[in-house]
């Protein structure tokens, strides 16, 4: 299962903020960065909508009376996405406040 570690996401987002102010970052790595930062948001943005397409197929299933899924799986599903789902609004939170503190920057 690939989860986002939100500290380790903002530990990752210091670090590039820390290499930018020291140095001088060549367009080869601003670019690597970026694909590897841009293709790791959209896996986890990919899993958070798996979650939540399964859920809501289990509980249409569930709803329709399908008799190979219970209750229990419907509401396991549910609990997954919703939490799935918040840690990707803390996660989007955190990265406008690293983007307007990155903007509050003196140049």
């Amino acid at each position: 299962m690939n989860e986002i570690d939100t500290n380790q996401l903002l530990t990752q987002m210091k670090v590039l903020a820390a290499k930018a102010r020291d140095n001088e970052i060549s367009p080869n790595q601003v670019n690597a960065t970026e694909n590897e930062f841009g293709n790791l948001l959209k896996n986890a943005i990919d899993k958070v909508n798996q979650y939540q397409v399964e859920a809501n197929d289990l509980a249409v299933r569930f709803d329709s009376g399908d008799e190979s899924v219970n209750l229990t799986q419907v509401m396991v599903a549910l609990q997954k996405s919703n939490v799935s789902l918040q840690a990707m609004s803390q996660v989007r939170n955190r990265l406008v406040s690293a983007y307007q503190e990155i903007m509050n920057m003196p140049i």
